[in-house]
């Protein structure tokens, strides 16, 4: 953080990458500049010139007299995310502007200087772009003189408990604070699900628990079913997946009820087939089988009908 030297952070979408960039920021002594953040694969190679750079009145249709983000981030940070997705034209620019410190509004010939500090991020693999002759090597690597990796989600399980309890203090307040936390048949449905959306899908899923719940501790009840479902099969990408428990063969005491599929291809024929085996076990009592799946017997019941067994 105390450095100047440009910085590269790479990780999948919803990880965190802002984030990152925000707290080198705060933590540098250009904390009292402005933070100043572009992203860049919401504009067109022309747009994002100008939005970087300035322009002036005449440059082109509408143009105007204005400072661009790296003029605004005089004496700061300037954030660049999607990196990978700016056009040849513009990085051809940019190298100039990290080998220079100068610039050229659109438009104009006279050279302008700021001192920034450049963080950039992406969720793509630049050094293959780079061999695929998409994206300069000259300025990959002055972005690249440090490179932070941000893990998914689901690389670091251990971080779930506490990014959950943050968010939940954060949407508990928002919302009247008659939450006051998560159980723990709650929580480990949430660490065992995948998170293909990573920190930014765990805040929103938080938000909704909050929002939702009748207030108290958040329980299992709270957590959405494909949260649930998913975690029930140990449904880790890219890590060994969790088996789930053996299914009997065992019919059911009631005569009218289907038999468990032994072969389920669905998620659904899953969790359809785990909770008709738990009754069969249990013998059709179904307190006992809701204790056993670890739900309430609110949810069996529902779940029952559903599929209309009695």
């Amino acid at each position: 953080a105390k450095a100047n030297a440009s910085v590269l952070v790479e990780g999948p979408s919803g990880t965190g990458k802002e984030l990152v960039a925000k707290a080198l920021h705060d933590l540098s002594p250009r904390a009292d500049g402005p933070f100043v953040a572009v992203e860049c694969s919401a504009l067109p190679a022309t747009l994002l010139e100008s939005e970087l750079f300035g322009s002036v009145k005449g440059a082109y249709t509408d143009a105007i007299d204005r400072a661009g983000c790296f003029e605004t981030a005089d004496g700061g940070t300037i954030f660049l995310d999607e990196i990978g997705e700016i056009d040849p034209a513009v990085q051809v620019k940019l190298l100039r502007v990290l080998e220079t410190h100068t610039f050229q509004r659109v438009g104009e010939t006279k050279n302008r200087k700021s001192d920034f500090r450049l963080v950039v991020a992406t969720n793509r693999d630049l050094a293959r772009l780079v061999r695929e002759g998409k994206f300069r090597e000259d300025l990959y690597y002055r972005l690249n003189v440090i490179d932070i990796h941000l893990p998914a989600l689901k690389e670091r399980p251990g971080d779930i408990a506490l990014l959950a309890s943050r968010f939940l203090k954060e949407y508990a307040k928002e919302n009247g604070g008659t939450v006051t936390g998560i159980d723990a048949q709650a929580m480990k449905a949430l660490e065992d699900y995948d998170w293909p959306g990573n920190v930014r899908q765990l805040r929103n899923v938080i938000e909704k628990m909050v929002v939702l719940s009748g207030g108290g501790k958040l329980t299992l009840e709270d957590v959405p079913l494909e949260i649930v479902g998913s975690a029930a099969l140990g449904a880790r990408s890219g890590a060994t997946a969790v088996q789930p428990p053996a299914i009997p063969t065992v019919p059911l005491t009631t005569p009218d009820a289907p038999l468990p599929a032994p072969a389920p291809s669905s998620l659904a024929d899953v969790e359809k087939s785990q909770i008709l085996a738990a009754l069969a076990t249990a013998k059709n009592n179904k307190s006992k089988a809701a204790i056993a799946l670890g739900i309430s017997r609110r949810t069996l019941h529902r779940k029952l009908k559903d599929w209309g067994v009695k």
